[in-house]
């Protein structure tokens, strides 16, 4: 209840913002953990071609997100937010009804570059609006994201006792609903040409080394977000000897966000420099792999074999809690207000590119960890994070990096108008 009393609070772009991250990973959930499945099981494809389809659709969105914030600070982020869901509801229709190469690689273009558009685009416009709420308003972004994510495969597996056709079309039906709702109630605002060109504000942003060595530091954060779908999961099946133990990772997470988000947010924000809390919730993250660590390699005498497990996974997403609202909060300060959209997109392509090499690493550690070293991946995460942990403290210390953030200011440049 606490939650939505803290919604009703903020403008209703952000409100609507916050319902849209919601339906946003709800429909993405619902369909892409999925979707190799039906590419190789449904249509025969090979595990190359697999490779390959979703390997276009990852890189159209991690490779594009310069694009979605450029066109967001020189667009509009409505209009681009808009555009992106539109983008998608075409996307998940297409992977429904085409089944030839094709036309499942203009799905996964079509997919990828929708998130690349909205994603910088939304965390534009939430900054903007939410004022010098804006730790706050990321919280409860965090919150509604988190929920999405467990509700999307939950209906996704149900969908799929019909059959993967049902459930891509409801995934697109989602984002259709979604699109004619940023067009109806999402307020637009009126953006004036910035001086110079969209290479000039890439310059810019590129040029700022603060805020490129803050973007590599938080190789840490994304790379441990993924093991939430990759690492921890495995090792619940592996403790438990149940494929349902995965399951328990999400809902100890969504829980324990609904629960504890905007209480961690609102406890922290007044305590000190944000940044230092960064560091504190990378390291939490880091340490949130010792646990299962402790018990990798271990024989399955039943569920609690899962414990240590969803101990690490209730302390990596702890991690994230105090984190994350913060990191998002940051990235505005680093430049002029005209560029949020821009920061928000480089910082995605940075990170993601790092998080990638990161993942890389983890895999690798999986895959030899097998005879006698099962903790050597849980050992990898930590270092990561407690690297990342150490890179942004370090930073915080030599004054790289904005004090706690000042309100991103709206820039004059037109009056609000209803959509």
């Amino acid at each position: 209840m606490k939650t939505w009393r803290e919604m009703r609070g903020f403008p209703l772009a952000v409100r609507l913002l916050l319902v849209n991250q919601l339906g946003v990973n709800t429909g993405f959930y619902l369909l892409i953990p999925y979707l190799a499945t039906h590419l190789t099981d449904n249509l025969g494809m090979s595990a190359a071609v697999v490779g390959v389809v979703l390997g276009v659709r990852n890189l159209s969105q991690q490779g594009l997100f310069i694009i979605g914030g450029s066109a967001a600070d020189r667009l509009g982020a409505r209009g681009v937010i808009i555009a992106g869901c539109a983008l998608r509801t075409v996307g998940f229709a297409l992977f429904a009804l085409g089944d030839g190469l094709a036309v499942l690689l203009a799905a996964s273009v079509l997919s990828g570059l929708a998130g690349a558009l909205f994603n910088p685009a939304v965390r534009a416009y939430l900054a903007q609006e939410a004022g010098e709420r804006r730790a706050e308003a990321f919280a409860l972004f965090n919150v509604f994201a988190t929920t999405g994510a467990l509700i999307g495969p939950l209906l996704g597996s149900a969908l799929l006792l019909v059959d993967f056709r049902t459930s891509a079309l409801t995934a697109a039906g989602i984002f259709a609903v979604l699109t004619v709702a940023q067009a109806l109630v999402l307020p637009a605002r009126e953006v004036e040409p910035g001086e110079g060109g969209v290479l000039a504000d890439w310059r810019e942003v590129l040029g700022n080394r603060a805020f490129l060595a803050f973007a590599l530091a938080m190789v840490g954060m994304f790379t441990l977000e993924n093991q939430l779908y990759l690492l921890l999961p495995e090792g619940a099946r592996q403790a438990t000897g149940w494929d349902g133990a995965a399951g328990l990772v999400f809902l100890v997470g969504t829980l324990a966000n609904l629960a504890l988000q905007m209480r961690i947010t609102r406890t922290l924000k007044p305590r000190g420099n944000r940044v230092r809390w960064i560091a504190v919730g990378l390291a939490v993250m880091g340490l949130a792999f010792l646990p299962p660590a402790l018990v990798a390699g271990g024989t399955s005498d039943g569920p609690l074999d899962a414990l240590p497990v969803l101990l690490g996974a209730l302390l990596l997403y702890l991690g994230v809690m105090i984190a994350s609202p913060f990191v998002m909060e940051l990235i505005p300060g680093f430049g002029r207000p005209e560029l949020t959209g821009t920061y928000f997109g480089i910082f995605y392509v940075v990170s993601g590119v790092a998080a990638a090499v990161g993942n890389a690493v983890v895999g690798w550690a999986m895959d030899a960890g097998e005879h006698g070293t099962e903790w050597l991946p849980w050992v990898c995460c930590t270092a990561f994070g407690l690297t990342s942990a150490a890179a942004v403290a370090w930073l915080r210390r030599s004054g790289a990096l904005p004090p706690n953030p000042q309100p991103t200011q709206t820039v004059p440049t037109g009056e609000r108008s209803a959509a």
